[in-house]
């Protein structure tokens, strides 16, 4: 298979974002509405008809692509305003009924129903989805097992989703336990190569399982038509913080790990259990999470593990254009994150404050 030439930790982000009604917080189905209203081709509808995603242009700093995100957050919420609609990030709606939504027509998100029946109608999730480039194929497998080796830090640190039609679910990302019941979504095979993926998806598309690649929903995997490795096991953001801080974590990650492989170090890899392990406990704990950081057991508290990295990370982070965005990463560590805030606007006042919450989070 082919992998598209693109820059290297050049980055390209999609924010999915939530139209609700700003006086009871539901979702409201006006997405054609306020796509029409924009008129830019760069905002774009999704799974649900009461969903949208921005889109940035490749960008060759973190820091350039959050400020377009900025700008295009400004646009939607002023069209939004003359609808008399909201919008709202989160990984899952608090408190909407999936049974009353309405999938999109578009026929990807069709055959996810034909398939997946009620388990692919329950997906009011939303999701932050990062593209860093990657100047060669032979680098592809590496980068994605080092990505899955961080993707507590990750996932940890972006949890927005703790509630579920009205219920504390116990998880700080529900999203994450809902999309992996997806055949094709979740963790991918443990990859050893690029011959090995491109066995794998020969395999895939002759029995049947995918159409397409696009239909490999993994939370880390290649996308060869863009030349790029997309990490999407990212809750949606909130806020342009917490945008800002998982974007240039995911960013400065990957670049770290391609000068490792420049330079020749010695590539270790946790097993497909520890990360397995490691991905449920960040889903379950968010920022209170304890990970597994080798085959030993050796255990290390999410919340240290993530302050060592932002710091270890900001050499890099100068050279990506990433200060400003990674420094966001610290505020959203200091603050405790997106589902802990959730959980303590509720106890000051129940679905309301949190929806209010989430409504002043996206102006913020």
């Amino acid at each position: 298979m082919k992998f598209a030439a693109s820059p290297r930790s050049s980055l390209g982000v999609e924010w999915e974002l939530a139209l609700v009604d700003p006086t009871s917080g539901d979702i409201v189905p006006r997405a054609k509405e306020l796509l029409a209203a924009i008129d830019d081709t760069r905002f774009d509808k999704e799974f649900l008809t009461g969903m949208i995603e921005l889109i940035t242009g490749v960008h060759t700093t973190t820091d350039e692509a959050i400020d377009e995100l900025r700008a295009m957050r400004d646009t939607a919420c002023e069209a939004a305003d003359r609808l008399g609609v909201a919008l709202m990030g989160t990984g899952t709606h608090p408190t909407s009924r999936w049974r009353e939504q309405a999938q999109g027509d578009d026929p990807r998100y069709e055959r996810v129903i034909q398939k997946a029946g009620d388990w692919g109608r329950r997906l009011i999730i939303f999701g932050v989805h990062n593209h860093v480039g990657v100047e060669d194929r032979d680098k592809v497998v590496p980068l994605m097992r080092t990505m899955l080796d961080r993707l507590p830090l990750i996932l940890a640190l972006s949890a927005s989703s703790p509630y579920w039609q009205g219920l504390d679910t116990g998880f700080a990302s529900h999203r994450t336990m809902l999309f992996q019941q997806l055949p094709t979504g979740g963790l991918p095979p443990m990859l050893v190569d690029w011959g090995e993926y491109e066995r794998t998806l020969r395999d895939m598309l002759t029995a049947g399982v995918i159409e397409d690649v696009g239909e490999l929903r993994w939370d880390v995997r290649p996308s060869p038509a863009l030349g790029t490795i997309e990490v999407r096991v990212a809750d949606g953001a909130p806020s342009i913080d917490d945008l800002a801080g998982v974007t240039a974590l995911i960013h400065c990650l990957i670049e770290e790990a391609s000068r490792a492989l420049d330079d020749g170090e010695p590539q270790r890899h946790l097993p497909s259990w520890l990360v397995r392990e490691n991905k449920w406990r960040a889903a379950r704990d968010g920022l209170d999470a304890t990970a597994i950081v080798d085959e030993e057991g050796t255990l290390q508290p999410v919340r240290d593990a993530l302050g060592e990295t932002i710091e270890r990370l900001a050499p890099v982070a100068a050279d990506l254009g990433a200060v400003r965005s990674l420094a966001a990463a610290s505020s959203v560590l200091d603050r405790g994150g997106s589902a802990a805030q959730q959980r303590a606007a509720y106890a000051r006042g129940g679905h309301r404050a949190v929806l209010a919450q989430m409504l002043e989070a996206m102006r913020a």
